[in-house]
Formats: structure tokens, C-alpha cells, sequence
């Protein structure tokens, strides 16, 4: 069965099961629960032979055998026993819950669909896939806001064909969702490097990644959705659920691939004693960040920083405030421009994200010791957002639309780059392919995408801001180069969303100073 056959008929149950009630969240929660007992059931023959996790009992079989109100009284009891567990267990089934509302249509699930496949035999491409699949379905159920752990793929795989890991580099994601990043990159490691040794092979699955997710129940999604890709074990979970802005956790990795969430503030909403709620910003105190501020896209750019190795390389999703904003921003900038070397910019259209009114950019970056001179020589930007109209559904942005971006990257023709993305070729090393970078822009060509500017030029920026564009947008000009009115629409939404955020963020800064302001005459 191939992986779209397998996706369809997991979500045709779906379809059946949301009469009653059940969102596309959480028939994505309870097939993880459903997939691993039966996987762990299915290792514990041959030729496996392998001792299951689950205490018996609470395993596959004691579940299949059962029907009716039993089988719903037994699953429940197995949600909460596995729950207690430690390790991969615990991170899979806490806070576990039946959302199931009628036993036949559990019993159904289990037997009709889950039973009748070996799923430990799939090739780790088809069943990962298939679990891939729905997590991108559940991420376009726009109500259920599960869009907003979900990169677009075609993004991330262009993200990671530059990056071009090696079989021996370990990888992080600090706002892994459900592991995006994380298996593209272990994607590409297995294709380019079809013949690893079998320590290389351990390592790739054991010992490679780490990634960090603040939601439980995304967490639980992502450890499912790298097991189903061969990632992890019981002796070995690579995500941990915690703030990883929290603290400076230790661990240094040569590469870290994030997109860290969307929203600027962080905050913490307090009940006063006489029910009054209030918003409280939570400052990062951290000594190894270079400025302290409450913006959380800022605190996750100074957090990457400090989980690289030195020469380690970042590739880390923006929204334009981190570009151009003063205070805090400021300084983060010159920092990094001055600490790291700041070397490319890709400046993405609207359109890609499902959350709205997002306009970003991907910053890649690469970590240098200490020097009395600036690391950033020269940063490259590639304009992807001017002229150019993505919208989710009719017009998504494919791994195709990349390659321009790809090439002059690595300073390849367009032709070179797509045989990088198509065949199994052993990458190329960035430190030396950046050296033959150049323009596309010039006097002649001013349509030209890619632009490099020097480190004086950006310094020398008011605030340092990098929010930098130079194509001309033909809308403006030429009525006859207007996209589609759909997409017309949709930018504009994008647009009075954006605008709407950041009144919100004023309104609630504004509202914050009041609030400091009636205590002080309060005590006083």
C-alpha cells in the first residue's frame, strides 16, 4: 500500500469519526496511541524478538480482544497507566486521554484499519509519510490553530539542501513542532550518504538530533512522527518538553534549523485578588544573551547563538520586526553581525504560513570565535517576496520555486542546482561554495533577486536594519501585472493582520505602563 493510499484511508476514518465530534487535533493524537501499541506488539515477534515497553496487560493484544463498553474502559485504563510511564512511553501517552465517544467506532479503528497492517515492515519513508500526511492535513484545519507548528515542507527542504549536513553533525531544533526540520534533515543525510557503517547508522538514530517543544501534545506528535521515520527509541527520546528559552541547557550542536513561533510578547496573564487579570512581560535573564528584552523572536535568535559550536551553522525563521526593530533589536544585530558571520538572507513571500499576516524571512548565520574584527564580511540577499503570490491552496509554494535561491547560494547554475536537490550527490561544502558567490542584481539587471551588501553598508544602516529591499513591485505601476484578486485578497488580509498584531502588542504595552503606573501611586 503506498503512502496515499494509506493517508486517504486514515483519513476517511476521520471523516467519520468528526459526527461525533472529534477535531482533526485529536484523531491525530489518538492514532499515535493506536500506532505505537501495535508497533511495539508487532516487535516483540520475529524476527524481531524484541521485549516490549508497554507492561503486559496494557499492550495490543489484551486491547484487540476486547469490545464494546470493556474495550472503553480498558482503553482509557491503558491511557492512564502508560501515562505514568518514564522515557518514550511517558512522552507518548501523558495526559492521555479517550476522545472516542462510541466503542464501535474505536473498536472499528482498531480492527479494520490499524490490525489489518504490519506497520514495523513499512520502509520508514512510506509509514512516515503517511503519519506526515495527516499532521499536514490537521495543520490546514485552520480552527484548530495546528498550523502554526507547521513549516511549509518545500521551505524546509530548500532550508536544509543549503545547509547540507553530514552523516556525523549533530542537529537542533529549540522549537521542533512536530519534527519538521529535525527529519528533513535526517532525510538528507540518508540520501546523499547511501553507504553510512552501521555506528554511523546508530548514531544517526540515537545520538544525532535534540529538539525542545514548550506543548505537550505536540511533542507527543513529533516523538511519533520521527519513531515512525526510524528516529529514537525507548532507551533514546530526542525531544524534551520544556521552555527552552528558559535556560541555557548545556548541549552545543554543529547545526540548529528553527522556526520558532509566531507572536512577539511573551507574557504571563495574572489574577489579582480581586479578579482583575493582568498581562505580566517575562524579561529573559540570561548571561549568555548579549541584551535582555521580553520579544520572543529576539531571545530565540540569541538562544541559537549560544546552542551552536563553534563554526556551527543556523538557519533560523524571522518575521521582518527582528530585522529593522530598535532597542534590544539594535543591539542583537550588531552583535551578530559582529560575533557570527551574518551571510545570507532569504526574504519570503506571504502566503506560506498558515498562520496569518506573517511576514518572514529565513537568517542563516554561522558561530565564530572571539575576534577583534567583524566575523560578517558581506551578507546575501535573496528577495523571494517582491512580485512574487503564493497562496496555500491554489498556488503553494513548491521545492521547484527554490532552486533559483538554491543555486546562487551555493553560486551554481539553476540547472546544477536542481541535480543537487534530485540526485544522490554528497552535497557541497558551504565554507567553499560560498566563495563563488555572485549577483544577480546589477545596473544592467535590475530585476536581479540576489544582492550582496557589505558589512560597512549595514552597520552604517540606521539601527543596523536589515530590512532591506531594492526590486521594484510591478502592482504598484502596471495594472496588467496584478495577481489574481483571490490573491489580492488574501494579501491584504495578511496585511490588516499584521497591522491588527501589532496594535494588539501597543494597546497591550500601553496598557502595561497604566497598570505600573496606578501601583506606583498606589504604594505611594
Amino acid at each position: 500500500m503506498n503512502t496515499a493510499t494509506i493517508v486517504q484511508k486514515l483519513w476517511n476514518y476521520c471523516n467519520v469519526l468528526r459526527d461525533d465530534g472529534m477535531s482533526y487535533g485529536d484523531y491525530v493524537e489518538q492514532i499515535t496511541y493506536l500506532l505505537f501499541l501495535k508497533m511495539a506488539d508487532e516487535r516483540t515477534k520475529a524476527p524481531y524478538n524484541q521485549a516490549s515497553p508497554v507492561p503486559a496487560g496494557f499492550d495490543w493484544p489484551s486491547l484487540i480482544k476486547r469490545d464494546g463498553d470493556e474495550l472503553f474502559d480498558h482503553y482509557r485504563h491503558i491511557l492512564d497507566a502508560l501515562g505514568n510511564e518514564k522515557r518514550l512511553l511517558g512522552l507518548i501517552f501523558n495526559k492521555s486521554q479517550n476522545k472516542f465517544q462510541d466503542p464501535a467506532k474505536l473498536r472499528r479503528l482498531i480492527v479494520d484499519l490499524i490490525d489489518k497492517e504490519t506497520w514495523v515492515s513499512m520502509s520508514a519513508d512510506v509509514k512516515g509519510d503517511a503519519y506526515e500526511g495527516l499532521l499536514e492535513k490537521n495543520a490546514q484545519d485552520t480552527k484548530s490553530g495546528a498550523g502554526q507548528y507547521f513549516t511549509p515542507r518545500p521551505l524546509i527542504q530548500a532550508i536544509v539542501d543549503v545547509m547540507a549536513p553530514k552523516p556525523d553533525e549533530t542537529v537542533s531544533d529549540p522549537a521542533c513542532g512536530t519534527g519538521g526540520f529535525l527529519l528533513a534533515v535526517h532525510d538528507y543525510v540518508v540520501k546523499h550518504n547511501p553507504h553510512l557503517t552501521r555506528p554511523q547508522q546508530k548514531k544517526l538514530k540515537e545520538e544525532t538530533f535534540k529538539g525542545w517543544e514548550l506543548v505537550q501534545a505536540t511533542a507527543r506528535l513529533c516523538a511519533m512522527n520521527m519513531l515512525l521515520h526510524g528516529i529514537g527509541s525507548q532507551d533514546f527520546e530526542p525531544i524534551v518538553v520544556s521552555d527552552s528559552l528558559a535556560a541555557d541547557p548545556g548541549d552545543r550542536f554543529d547545526l540548529v534549523l528553527t522556526n520558532p513561533p509566531f507572536g512577539k510578547k511573551s507574557s504571563t496573564t495574572i489574577v489579582g485578588e480581586e479578579g482583575k487579570v493582568s498581562k505580566e512581560r517575562d524579561i529573559i535573564e540570561r548571561g549568555d544573551f548579549w541584551t535582555t528584552t521580553s520579544n520572543k523572536q529576539l531571545n530565540f535568535v540569541q538562544h541559537v547563538k549560544t546552542l551552536l559550536k563553534q563554526n556551527g551553522r543556523a538557519a533560523v525563521v524571522v518575521p521582518d520586526n527582528v530585522l529593522f526593530e530598535g532597542g534590544a533589536g539594535e543591539t542583537i544585530r550588531r552583535k551578530l553581525l559582529q560575533e557570527c558571520d551574518v551571510h545570507t538572507l532569504l526574504r519570503l513571500p506571504t502566503g506560506l504560513f498558515y498562520a496569518q499576516g506573517v511576514k518572514a524571512n529565513v537568517l542563516f548565520f554561522d558561530k565564530k570565535p572571539a575576534s577583534e574584527t567583524p566575523w560578517t564580511r558581506k551578507l546575501w540577499i535573496y528577495d523571494l517576496r517582491t512580485n512574487m503570490h503564493f497562496t496555500l491552496k491554489t498556488n503553494p509554494l513548491r521545492r521547484e520555486d527554490l532552486d533559483d535561491f538554491v543555486a546562487c547560494y551555493f553560486g551554481l547554475s539553476t540547472e546544477q542546482a536542481v541535480a543537487l536537490r534530485d540526485i544522490h550527490s554528497p552535497g557541497l561544502p558551504p565554507s567553499l561554495t560560498r566563495l563563488m558567490r555572485a549577483p544577480s542584481w546589477s545596473d544592467e539587471n535590475p530585476d536581479g533577486r540576489w544582492r550582496g551588501y557589505d558589512y560597512d553598508e549595514l552597520v552604517n544602516r540606521d539601527k543596523a536594519n536589515l530590512d532591506i529591499f531594492w526590486l521594484k513591485d510591478e502592482s504598484l505601476s502596471d495594472s496588467d501585472n496584478l495577481p489574481a484578486p483571490e490573491v489580492i485578497a488574501q494579501e491584504i488580509v495578511a496585511d490588516l493582520e499584521a497591522a491588527l498584531e501589532q496594535f494588539r502588542l501597543i494597546g497591550a504595552e500601553l496598557g502595561e505602563e497604566d497598570d505600573r503606573l496606578e501601583s506606583a501611586f498606589d504604594r505611594v
